[in-house]
């Protein structure tokens, strides 16, 4: 069976380096907020909709954060657990607080025991360079079609609320706006893109509204232990865990690896950016946040990207992004939350746009008609059903077989 390919750099494009020294420039800066689009959507949902204390969430992403970014050296993201953050949203009612805590203990817990024990470079195996170019392109693709219902969406806010001026198109105009600005300044250094983006798109939420009727209260929300029960864990298990795995598996480990070679191939970094390294800090982030009731976490080829797209170079970045959400979650609570919540949809939605094209481009490193044929079987199934773990596993069994049979297409 080949090895998986965590270390085969795109060759058709300038080399891209990284060393061990921590930048915090206003280029890094910028990188740092690229994967707010991903980020943003699903923890505020799940704030709002679950009923989870916005201190607890941001200080547990802001901590991770930490650990990451000095950890890993490289602009490495901590984003919430995309199924997870699904099915919370869609069943509030069966997925409460205490669940959802016992969804990250476990969570946190299994990762461990596949990193102390050795288990996710056997499951890496699995995860050939055709089979991790789908994963990409498919949430390069998904990207791409969540940013643009945000940008094309009648909403203005996430949390539904009412836009001042309200025209169901001004939320797409504050997109083609946004979108054009970063196009623009996409490469400038003096005037870093995603700064930018926020700054209109804050600028803009607080004109159209979005501050209005927000807590002034400054200080931390709640924050509390949690003790959930054998049925939270049973639920939390069948309905979360179950799902999130192989997702985790694929993207969260492996295809982080894969993507930290393509885009640092000669970063001395790399030596800490496997795999196994990547479960191992899921699970200690994970494990004690689940006592806390915080939003499950873990890392992302797509935030990576993200980061990467907008300036990010170094571990920098997730440190800045993460001292942000730590002051904010502890000094700030409701007020910080409510700042957030003023960016309008269309401006998150031009920030996943651009993270999905930098993540589409990965599949021209592949090599035949056999390995085109898994990635684009995988995506296609990807984009076709709600689980990407079907993809998933419908593409490892498809790239054994061809290989095992050595079939030409």
């Amino acid at each position: 069976m080949d090895k998986p390919a965590t270390a085969k750099p795109v060759t058709t494009d300038p080399p891209r380096t990284a060393d061990h020294t921590l930048r915090f420039d206003r280029i890094e800066l910028a990188g740092a907020f690229g994967d707010l689009g991903t980020l943003l959507p699903i923890v505020m949902g799940m704030i709002l909709i679950n009923q989870l204390s916005p201190s607890t969430v941001f200080l547990t992403f802001g901590l991770f954060y930490l650990i990451t970014g000095y950890f890993f050296r490289l602009p490495v993201p901590v984003q919430p657990l995309k199924a997870v953050g699904a099915i919370a949203i869609a069943y509030p009612a069966m997925i409460t607080e205490s669940v959802i805590g016992a969804s990250g203990i476990i969570f946190g817990a299994l990762l461990l025991i596949f990193a102390l024990t050795g288990m996710v470079d056997q499951l890496a195996k699995l995860f050939t360079q055709p089979v991790v170019r789908g994963i990409q392109l498919s949430l390069g693709l998904i990207f791409l079609k969540k940013g643009i219902e945000l940008i094309v969406s009648q909403e203005v806010f996430l949390n539904g609320g009412a836009a001042n001026f309200a025209d169901y198109r001004i939320n797409l105009i504050i997109g083609v706006v946004v979108f054009a600005l970063v196009l623009a300044l996409l490469d400038n250094k003096k005037f870093p893109a995603a700064l930018v983006a926020l700054a209109v798109g804050i600028t803009a939420g607080f004109l159209l509204g979005g501050f209005n009727g927000a807590a002034l209260s400054l200080g931390p929300t709640r924050i509390r232990v949690i003790s959930p029960s054998l049925s939270d864990f049973w639920t939390a298990f069948i309905m979360l865990i179950l799902p999130q795995i192989p997702l985790t598996i694929g993207n969260a480990c492996v295809g982080v690896a894969d993507t930290c070679a393509t885009l640092f191939p000669r970063s001395p970094s790399l030596s800490k950016s496997t795999a196994g390294k990547f479960a191992l800090t899921m699970g200690i982030a994970n494990f004690p946040a689940g006592f806390f009731g915080a939003v499950p976490m873990c890392h992302g080829t797509g935030g990576l990207a993200a980061h990467f797209r907008f300036g990010a170079r170094t571990g920098g970045a997730p440190i800045m992004i993460g001292a942000a959400f730590v002051v904010m979650a502890l000094a700030f609570g409701e007020f910080g939350f409510a700042i957030l919540a003023m960016i309008p949809n269309s401006v998150l939605g031009v920030l996943l746009v651009f993270a999905g094209l930098e993540l589409c481009p990965l599949v021209r490193s592949l090599k035949g008609n056999e390995e085109y044929f898994v990635a684009l079987l995988i995506t296609g199934i990807a984009l076709a059903v709600p689980n990407m773990a079907w993809a998933f596993g419908i593409g490892i069994a498809v790239d054994l077989f061809i290989r095992k049979l050595k079939i030409k297409i």
